[in-house]
This record gives C-alpha cells, sequence and structure tokens, in this order.
C-alpha cells in the first residue's frame, strides 16, 4: 500500500492524544477535518447496541457499516443543512478514558478505549456509552484510522432513539 510507513513504537499518551484529538473535532462539528483522520479504504463500524463483540456488518444490521466512500457521504449528508436530523445540529461534549493499547505491528497498533457520548438538542440530553477500537496506521507521515468500530453496552437505543450524531 502507497504512503504507508512503518509505525514507531506507540505509546498510550500518543494513542491518547490521538483519540481526544478525535473527540474534540466531532465535539466542534469539524467533520471535514474528522474525516480527513481515517485513511483511504478505512472502515467505520456501530453495530447493534448491546451486540456480540464477534457480530459481522456482513451478517447483521448495524446502525453504520461505512466504507470510505460511504463515510465521506455521511460527513457531506451531516454539513448540508437540509440533513433535518443535525439541523440546527445537537450539542455534544465526548468524554474518551481506559485508553489501551492492544497489539501493535510495524504496520499499525490496535488501541480500545471506553468512551461517553453527551448529546443535547431540543432541550434533551441524551447519553450514549461504550467502547471504541481503532486500529492506527502511519500515512504519508501522519497517524490515521484504518478502522473504527464502536460498540454501544447500552440495552437498546431507547429513549434516544437514533444515532444521527457520529458516536
Amino acid at each position: 500500500m502507497s504512503g504507508v510507513a512503518t509505525l514507531t513504537r506507540l505509546g498510550r499518551s500518543e494513542a491518547e492524544d490521538f483519540l481526544f484529538h478525535e473527540a474534540a473535532l466531532l465535539d466542534e462539528w469539524r467533520l471535514d477535518d474528522w474525516l480527513a483522520l481515517f485513511a483511504e479504504g478505512a472502515t467505520y463500524e456501530v453495530p447493534p447496541a448491546n451486540a456480540d463483540d464477534g457480530v459481522r456488518s456482513a451478517e447483521s444490521l448495524f446502525y453504520i457499516a461505512d466504507d470510505y466512500e460511504r463515510l465521506g457521504y455521511r460527513v457531506a449528508r451531516l454539513n448540508d443543512k437540509g440533513a433535518h436530523a443535525e439541523y440546527p445540529r445537537s450539542r455534544c461534549v465526548r468524554m474518551i478514558s481506559n485508553v489501551r493499547i492492544l497489539n501493535q505491528t510495524a504496520a499499525g497498533c490496535e488501541v480500545s478505549s471506553v468512551f461517553i457520548t453527551f448529546r443535547s438538542k431540543a432541550d434533551v440530553t441524551d447519553t450514549y456509552f461504550g467502547r471504541h477500537r481503532h486500529v492506527l496506521r502511519p500515512v504519508g507521515g501522519a497517524l490515521k484510522i484504518a478502522s473504527k468500530r464502536t460498540a454501544l453496552d447500552m440495552s437498546s437505543l431507547r429513549p434516544q432513539g437514533r444515532v444521527s450524531i457520529i458516536v
């Protein structure tokens, strides 16, 4: 794969900084900058709430199962004022913790974390919580997301009912 360098040992604090930066971009609704964190060919998945870890998007209906191209369309749609679910946009604050390096090779690093996202819109505040699993890879001198999987550790989306925000 062209443009992929080898990864020198990524420390937990560097992984945390990357994940905190990603969360800040989403909180600030800087979706184009957030999309730029993803490597071409990257995937982003959000399986159904309380799904087993092994569930695959090819075999089950996911809330989000985007390849890089679909993720670009999602960002463009959410940036459009015609995206009624997010216009005016929700106010969100994301908290990331328990960051752990799970596996590291010369080609990339698998990082897990837990999150809480508070979403406020129309005088209602919803709370989403769960786990992220990122595979981070160096591309062109920068760290990029090769894949991201967000597992909601909630029994359902009620009363929230939607994931129009990117969790």
